[in-house]
């Protein structure tokens, strides 16, 4: 009985949430206790389907809460808003009834959250829409049906030597990091030209360190006026990298997090307190650059990165079982110096399959993210060695906090 009442509450909270929203609206002829009829509506053809055994009586509920509507905005004079959002909206409030019925009151929950947000932020989202430019939005598309369409047809079998080439598993890998980039991608366009220091660091970051890296050193050189900022955004943009690890690692190999955790957070403490006093006030008082970059989730971009990682997933494998732990460690600082995310996705993956303990994949990855760090402190001092003395402190700070974890866990 508790149980029952207790989905009867989630529907009714569905309801007022989504009604609440289109309240709001003076050309909705729904509102706050119409969609709560509703999404109890729903729950209650549900139930009573269920105690009748009758198939029918959901459909025609749905069938009724659409027609009614519709016939609402029809009796009005032909008017600027034809209501369809709100007959659709009303339709899906329905539905989460019916689905909070079923006992899957969370999932409901979460979706009538969703569909609020997506009701309250209209401006916001179509204001973004027209700002993506086309090949933005066929950039989106390309990742849609890389997700949708390509990976479900792929084989999910490993062929090649080592038995470490797995189609599926590698376009996985593709969209994952292109999924993450392109979230940063989105955020930045929305964030709009220009940035405070703190969060054009973190995008730039996690779209691409060492592009963040490489502008505030040209811009540097050009500008001494911009050293000061780019002694900020600089270390905070490499500081983010070892979150994006983190949070690769708790996707792919979760069993390996605790132990990678004390590495990335020694890591992570000791570049902040070197990064904590060039970011005193300046992010009140100065605007940032955003770093150009281009979107990730392009089919192309994502066709190279696949082909990298199963190049250096091969190649793991290979000098693994060639050399031991040492062959990967050669691999994880050669290929870092390019990029950390297809050795850290093959330390990873080799874990996953017990074919590599925790100890040397926790290696692998910070022995590519320190090759990958001394590599942008060469790019530094190629181009303003000026900026690149200001970041000895932080860069060292990153790298000795990572060995201190390292040795720690060793150790313990």
């Amino acid at each position: 009985m508790n149980e029952v009442w207790l989905r009867f509450a989630a529907s009714l909270g569905i309801g007022l949430l989504i009604g609440l929203e289109r309240e709001r609206n003076p050309a909705a002829k729904a509102g706050v206790r119409t969609f709560a009829l509703v999404a109890l509506f729903g729950t209650l053809a549900v139930i009573v389907g269920e105690e009748t055994q009758s198939a029918w009586i959901v459909p025609v509920g749905l069938a009724a809460v659409g027609a009614m509507l519709i016939a609402a905005y029809a009796r009005e004079p032909a008017q600027e808003d034809p209501g369809t959002t709100t007959v659709v909206a009303a339709v899906v409030c329905y539905l989460l009834g019916a689905l909070a019925a079923l006992g899957d009151t969370a999932l409901a929950g979460a979706l009538g959250i969703g569909v609020a947000a997506l009701l309250y932020f209209k401006p916001e989202i179509e204001g973004f829409s027209l700002a993506l430019k086309r090949h933005e939005q066929v950039s989106v598309l390309q990742f849609l049906v890389a997700t949708l369409i390509v990976l479900p047809i792929l084989p999910n079998q490993t062929f090649g030597p080592y038995e470490v080439l797995n189609p599926h598993h590698i376009w996985l890998m593709v969209v994952l990091v292109s999924g993450i980039g392109l979230a940063s991608y989105v955020a930045l366009r929305a964030a709009g030209e220009r940035h405070g220091v703190i969060l054009t660091g973190i995008l730039g970051g996690l779209i691409s360190s060492t592009a963040t890296t490489l502008l505030y050193a040209r811009r540097s050189r050009e500008s001494p006026g911009m050293e000061r900022l780019a002694s900020a955004v600089v270390p905070v943009a490499n500081l983010v990298p070892l979150a994006r690890i983190a949070l690769i690692a708790a996707i792919l190999a979760p069993a390996i997090l605790p132990s990678l955790a004390i590495v990335l957070g020694f890591a992570l403490v000791g570049g902040l307190v070197f990064t904590f006093v060039p970011l005193q006030n300046l992010d009140r008082v100065m605007a940032a650059p955003a770093p150009e970059s281009r979107n990730p989730a392009e089919l192309g971009t994502a066709i190279k990165f696949g082909a990298l990682y199963a190049l250096i997933l091969l190649a793991s494998a290979w000098l693994s079982d060639l050399a031991g732990s040492r062959g990967l460690y050669a691999a994880a600082a050669a290929s870092g110096l390019a990029d950390v995310d297809p050795i850290v996705l093959s330390a990873l993956n080799l874990f996953g399959a017990a074919r590599l303990e925790a100890r040397p994949a926790i290696t692998a990855i910070a022995l590519a993210y320190g090759a990958n760090l001394a590599f942008k402190f060469g790019v530094l001092l190629w181009f303003d060695r000026r900026l690149a003395r200001r970041m000895v402190g932080p860069f060292l700070a990153m790298l000795g906090g990572g060995a201190a974890g390292w040795l720690y866990l060793a150790t313990s």
